[in-house]
């Protein structure tokens, strides 16, 4: 891919010829140009000569692709920096593997401070357990860590971490020699990411937006909340992405809100609305997530945080306020709490200002067909994360063991939703999994239940469109004239035209189809490589050497 050398200027027109443009304004598009950071036409190759003289830059695609910028619907910016830059743990085959490689990690940190982690999966491991307290403080040099499971619904610590936190032991899901989840897990979490300095944090920051412009996505959601990060964590991201180029970032604060002042003060502090990880209860990895039935390998149903009373009041404050509401629900009990709960405040205030509001579910994994119907009943957004199903659905996967094979086969329903007409929005939940867009979309149309699969089409526009569409607005995430000029330019094969069947799609190269092509995301195929992000306009990621 060739360019012109026109100095960098934010009002710059350009100019892109030469590859294929994907745009449903015109499906066999190979030329576009962007003007003031929007979109300005888009259209063939003969008729690009018209605009060549009066622009200001020409970039040849030399064949590569260009795409809406991906939109990432559920992300932890922080973490997911600190996880790039620490000790990360997801690779770890066994808990053998696991404490080595703690060893190693604290060895060659400097003393004093807190050894932060992630990652760590015991059920892929062949001893199916955590490691013990006192496996953690030989490993660490009686160091203080804290490590996170892979969800971040419960973590183990070494008894360094917990004296400095008084009277944990006191606290609701304090466990002696188990891994701490609810009320002890986000104390010593607080505790742990106290440690993190203000300098430390910026830079896990920047690693994470830079990775995610690599990555050809263009906008970020922030899921924070007080049970998460905390207000300066929060305030400092918008903060940073504002100021450098980047990835735009719009976040979320997971925080009860009960009147016009609560509305206020989230708003002061830039979030779009209250939502994002406001938890009615936990994770099926830690036996959390809250269920009508039990566990298949625990006696007992998960952990509520929030009843459908809560849950109506919040919404029915947010939609007053004219804020967003949203939801972390992911076992069947809580997702049936949180429709009770909205349709509880739809009675309230009317059905018409409640669909209004979008209010959105974050994870919606155990839903059944009156949850599905609900969802689409009451206007909400199902914000979810495919990668999820890739890492631990199927019959011998983490959901199976959790919840038997016949449970575990209605997760993650995405077909359903989307003949319901339920917005779906897709996200990574980054750090739980990485942040992977073309692997996102993939993992949909190979649904582990081939009954759940989607299109490539649709988990395409799920991940590029429906998260601009997650917060409210239907200009972006598409190429067309007048939307903003984020996009993405990629070195692919062969496109392909996706058509459904009656399950799920199957592939077509017919180009009489009149619908824009997308790469071939067959299990095993090469994922497209990421050339150039652009975000308004403005290039944020340029791969080296092209």
């Amino acid at each position: 891919m060739t360019e012109s050398t026109a100095p960098q200027s934010e009002h710059r027109t350009v100019l892109l010829r030469g590859g294929d443009v994907h745009s449903p304004a015109d499906p066999f598009a190979t030329a576009m140009v962007v003007e003031r950071g929007h979109v300005a036409w888009v259209g063939s190759e003969g008729a690009a000569d018209a605009f060549a003289g009066g622009v200001d830059e020409v970039i040849d695609l030399e064949g590569a692709l260009v795409t809406p910028a991906f939109t990432d619907s559920h992300v932890h910016v922080t973490s997911t920096g600190l996880a790039l830059t620490g000790l990360d743990l997801s690779a770890a085959r066994t808990l053998a593997e696991a404490l080595r490689s703690v060893r190693a990690y604290a060895d060659a940190q400097p003393s004093g401070g807190v050894i932060l982690g992630h990652g760590w999966d015991a059920a892929r491991w062949p001893e199916q357990r955590p490691p013990s307290r006192a496996e953690l403080d030989e490993a660490a040099g009686a160091r203080a860590l804290y490590l996170p499971r892979v969800d971040v619904h419960s973590a183990v610590v070494t008894s360094a971490l917990l004296d400095l936190v008084p009277g944990v032991t006191d606290l609701a899901g304090y466990h002696p020699d188990a891994p701490l989840t609810g009320d002890a897990h986000h104390a010593v979490r607080a505790a742990a990411h106290r440690a993190v300095t203000p300098r430390q944090r910026a830079q896990a920051q920047r690693e994470a937006l830079a990775h995610a412009a690599s990555l050809g996505i263009g906008t970020l959601h922030e899921c924070g909340g007080p049970d998460i990060s905390d207000e300066e964590d929060f305030t400092g991201l918008l903060k940073l992405a504002a100021e450098q180029p980047g990835p735009r970032v719009l976040g979320y604060w997971a925080e009860r809100v009960r009147g016009a002042e609560d509305a206020r003060r989230i708003r002061e502090m830039g979030a779009i609305g209250a939502a994002g990880d406001l938890f009615v209860d936990g994770s099926l990895g830690s036996h959390t997530a809250l269920l009508h039935e039990p566990y298949a390998d625990a006696p007992h149903t998960g952990t509520g945080r929030l009843d459908a009373a809560e849950i109506a009041a919040h919404v029915a404050a947010c939609t007053e306020a004219g804020l967003q509401a949203g939801f972390h629900a992911i076992g069947d009990a809580a997702v049936s709490a949180v429709v009770e709960g909205v349709r509880t405040a739809s009675e309230t205030l009317g059905l018409a200002r409640v669909r209004a509001a979008r209010h959105r579910v974050e994870h919606a994994e155990m839903l059944t067909p009156a949850t599905v119907a609900a969802f689409a009943e009451l206007g909400l957004t199902a914000s979810v994360q495919p990668a999820f199903d890739a890492a631990w659905g199927g019959p011998d996967g983490m959901y199976a063991r959790r919840l038997g094979a016949e449970r575990a086969a209605t997760l993650n329903p995405y077909a359903a939703l989307l003949r319901a007409g339920v917005p779906l929005a897709f996200g990574s939940d980054s750090p739980v999994t990485p942040l992977d867009p073309w692997g996102t979309v993939r993992a949909a149309a190979h649904h582990r239940t081939p009954e759940h699969r989607v299109s490539v089409r649709a988990g395409f526009t799920a991940h590029t469109r429906g998260g601009w569409r997650a917060v409210g607005r239907d200009d972006g995430g598409v190429l067309v004239p007048g939307a903003p000029a984020d996009y993405a330019v990629w070195r692919t094969g062969d496109l392909l035209v996706q058509a459904p069947d009656d399950r799920v799609a199957r592939w077509s190269t017919d180009p009489r189809s009149g619908t824009p092509g997308l790469p071939d995301l067959t299990p095993g195929a090469p994922l497209p490589v990421c050339l150039r992000t652009v975000v308004l306009g403005q290039t944020v990621y340029l791969r080296p050497n092209e």
